[in-house]
C-alpha cells in the first residue's frame, strides 16, 4: 500500500520534448517525413523554434540549420513554383528535395556523433 502522506512521483515527460539532442532528431525526421505527410515540417519548426535558446553548447547550431532549412527550403519550393509555369521548376523542385535530404541528412549524422554543424548560417550545405 502506498502512504496518502507521500506525495506522488513527479511526471516525467517524454525526452523527445525537451531540449537536446534528440528533441533535434525528431525535428530533422519530421522534415523527412514531410515528403509523405505534408504536415509533419510544421511540427518541426514549432518545436525548432519552442526549443531553441534553451539546449546550449553545440546542440543550439542544429536548432538554427533547422530553423534555416525549413525557411530557405520554402523559399527555394515556392521559387520552384513559380517556374513551374516554364517548365524549369518542375526540375528545381527535384533539386530543392534533394538539398532539404542532404541538409537533414548531414544534421542527422552530426547529431549522432554529438557535434556542431560546422556552419548552421550556410544557405547551401
Amino acid at each position: 500500500m502506498t502512504d496518502p502522506n507521500t506525495p506522488p512521483a513527479p511526471r516525467q515527460t517524454d525526452r523527445w520534448l525537451e531540449p537536446g539532442p534528440t528533441n533535434v532528431q525528431v525535428i530533422y525526421a519530421s522534415y523527412l517525413l514531410g515528403f509523405v505527410v505534408g504536415i509533419t515540417p510544421l511540427i518541426g519548426i514549432v518545436l525548432a523554434y519552442m526549443n531553441r535558446g534553451k539546449a546550449g553548447g553545440w546542440v543550439e547550431t542544429h536548432y538554427t540549420w533547422a530553423i534555416r532549412t525549413f525557411w530557405i527550403g520554402i523559399l527555394y519550393g515556392l521559387m520552384s513554383l513559380v517556374l513551374s509555369f516554364v517548365l524549369i521548376g518542375l526540375l528545381l523542385m527535384l533539386a530543392v528535395a534533394v538539398w532539404v535530404i542532404v541538409r537533414v541528412v548531414v544534421g542527422f549524422q552530426a547529431v549522432g556523433r554529438g557535434e556542431p554543424i560546422r556552419d548552421p548560417e550556410s544557405w547551401l550545405i
